[in-house]
Parts: C-alpha cells; sequence; structure tokens
C-alpha cells in the first residue's frame, strides 16, 4: 500500500464518485426541465436552487483535488491543513440536505395533516443545518486535522439529527402510501413504485451520512469520511429529482391500458355453453366478455401530486 492510499488516495475516490453523481444529476436536471410539470414557482425555485448549489459544490470538489495533486504536489505536510475546500463541503451538504427535507416535509403534511410530526421533521432538519454549517466554519477556524478532537461532537449532531429526519420522512411516507393500496393491480403498481422512492429518499442518504460520521469518529488518520462527504449533497438532490422526475413514469403507467390486468375486477365472462338438437349435436359455447377501462388522468392532477393539491396527496388512490 502507497503512503497516500489513505488520504490522497481515498479523497480522490470520493472526488470522482461526486463527479459522476454530478453528472447523473444533471441529466435528473435536463429531463425536469424539457418536460413540461406544470410546477408552481416555489418548486421550480427549489429545483433552481439545488442546480445552483450542486454546480458550485461540485467545481469546489474539482478545485479540491486541483489544490491536493497539483499546486501541493510532493508537499505532504498540506495534507494536515484544512483549507476552505472541506468547510464549505460541510455548509454547501448542509444546505442541500436542508431543501430536500423541507420538500419531503412539505410531502408528509399534504399526506398527513399532522402539524406535530411535520414540526419534528423541521426541527430535526433546521438542528442538522445549523450544526453542518457550524462544523464548517469551526473546522476552517481550527484549520489543523489534528485539532479535530473538539468537532467530533458537532459532527455528531450534525448528520444524528439529519439522518434522524431522513428516517422519519421514510418511514411515514411508506407507512401512508403502504396503508394506501386498494387490491386493484394497476393501482398497487403504482403506490409501490411511489413506495419504492420513498425508501430510496432516505435510505441512500441515511447510509452515506452515518458512514460519514462513523469513518470520521473511528478512523482518524485517513481520509476515509471524506470519500462519503464529498458525494453526500449529490445524493440528497438525486433523491429528490428522481422524486420530481418520477411522475413521467406514474404517467406512463396511468395511460397504459392493460386489459388483464384488472381482469378480477373491472372484466367478467358470461360463459353459457348449449346443447342443440340440431343433426351432428353440435356444441355451442357463446363467450361474452365486457371490459371496463377507467380514462387516465389528466396531466394535471399528475402533477399536482408534487405540486402540493391536497386532494391528490390525501387520497393517491384517484390516479388509479
Amino acid at each position: 500500500m502507497g503512503d497516500f492510499d489513505q488520504s490522497v488516495g481515498l479523497l480522490l475516490m470520493g472526488l470522482f464518485l461526486n463527479t459522476y453523481l454530478y453528472g447523473l444529476v444533471t441529466y435528473q436536471f435536463i429531463v425536469y426541465y424539457n418536460t413540461k410539470f406544470h410546477d408552481p414557482l416555489w418548486i421550480r425555485a427549489v429545483v433552481a436552487s439545488l442546480f445552483v448549489l450542486d454546480t458550485v459544490h461540485s467545481g469546489v470538489a474539482v478545485y479540491s483535488g486541483w489544490e491536493t495533486c497539483v499546486q501541493n504536489y510532493n508537499n505532504p505536510a498540506s495534507l494536515l491543513y484544512v483549507g476552505w475546500t472541506i468547510p464549505f463541503t460541510a455548509a454547501a451538504t448542509a444546505a442541500a440536505a436542508l431543501i430536500t427535507q423541507a420538500f419531503l416535509g412539505h410531502r408528509v403534511f399534504i399526506l398527513t395533516k399532522s402539524k406535530p410530526l411535520v414540526s419534528i421533521i423541521g426541527v430535526l432538519a433546521i438542528l442538522g443545518f445549523f450544526f453542518g454549517v457550524y462544523c464548517g466554519v469551526y473546522s476552517g477556524q481550527l484549520n489543523d486535522v489534528r485539532l479535530f478532537d473538539p468537532l467530533r461532537k458537532f459532527v455528531t449532531c450534525w448528520l444524528v439529527f439529519q439522518t434522524s429526519a431522513d428516517v422519519i420522512i421514510t418511514f411515514v411516507l411508506t407507512t401512508v402510501l403502504s396503508r394506501s393500496r386498494t387490491g386493484f393491480r394497476k393501482t398497487d403498481s403504482i403506490i409501490n413504485r411511489l413506495i419504492r422512492g420513498a425508501i430510496q429518499t432516505g435510505l441512500f442518504a441515511s447510509i452515506f451520512a452515518l458512514a460519514d460520521l462513523f469513518s470520521f469518529l473511528l478512523d482518524k488518520d485517513s481520509y476515509l469520511y471524506a470519500f462519503f462527504a464529498y458525494p453526500l449533497g449529490r445524493i440528497y438532490t438525486n433523491t429528490l429529482m428522481d422524486t420530481l422526475n418520477a411522475r413521467i413514469t406514474l404517467k406512463n403507467m396511468t395511460s397504459t391500458m392493460d386489459v388483464d390486468s384488472e381482469s378480477n375486477t373491472n372484466a367478467f365472462r358470461l360463459q353459457n355453453q348449449s346443447q342443440t338438437l340440431a343433426s351432428g349435436h353440435t356444441m355451442h359455447s357463446i363467450h361474452v366478455q365486457k371490459e371496463v377501462v377507467s380514462d387516465a388522468p389528466e396531466d394535471r392532477s399528475v402533477d399536482a401530486k408534487y405540486s402540493g393539491t391536497d386532494e391528490v396527496y390525501a387520497h393517491p388512490t384517484k390516479m388509479a
């Protein structure tokens, strides 16, 4: 193993992963702006702010690699100092998490109408943002990784609050949507798609946040925490954009008519077999089949699920 595998090597791997995820997020932004969702201004403002934040942060991450590998080439002592890129990463990640959790918290409120529950999510998200920014500023003031011991308790608060908000949001969305199943195959397939999106929303962000926390606390002699810290903001953005762009798939699912998919409830077959006394005693079977297929909802109603329409939020089964 080389001398810098646990420092520069892990840092570069985190930067490479962040750049890859930024490419995926950029594609999500392009898909969003090329699709007419008729979203209100505040949702478009959220998307635009995340795009700007991700672009700036990814640029800072690339500069961090340049600073480490080019400007400080053959200067190992520079690895002991923080600079300004790591503090900026902490603040940018906390901001991306707050924006995403605020958006998903709004969805939780529309689904549950529970102000106490949404208040808990809001408090956790704000505390996570506060401690994230504070950790960034404090690490910049320390400016030496050997002096990070006082910082660890604040990093713990930051990532624990942030992860707690993610877990609560995921649990509530999954529970509410699971209770909305109707037994209709098409409707349930749409709800299952929403449940999968809800689980993905908190799963990957929680995994990376906890990995960042434990690596920072337990592996003090490496840059393993940077491998998880740099891409974390992109994961939050990707989950929010996937939530918005999933409406394309939902529209396709509701507009596709499969006459056999609801055969147990939307169709019936009347079969009458009769035997005639005609010559040859020919057997005749009469099959009468009726198919009832409901019209797919208008694009506006599907869009409204993500733009805050109470009826669609509260009654997801109406999409069927």
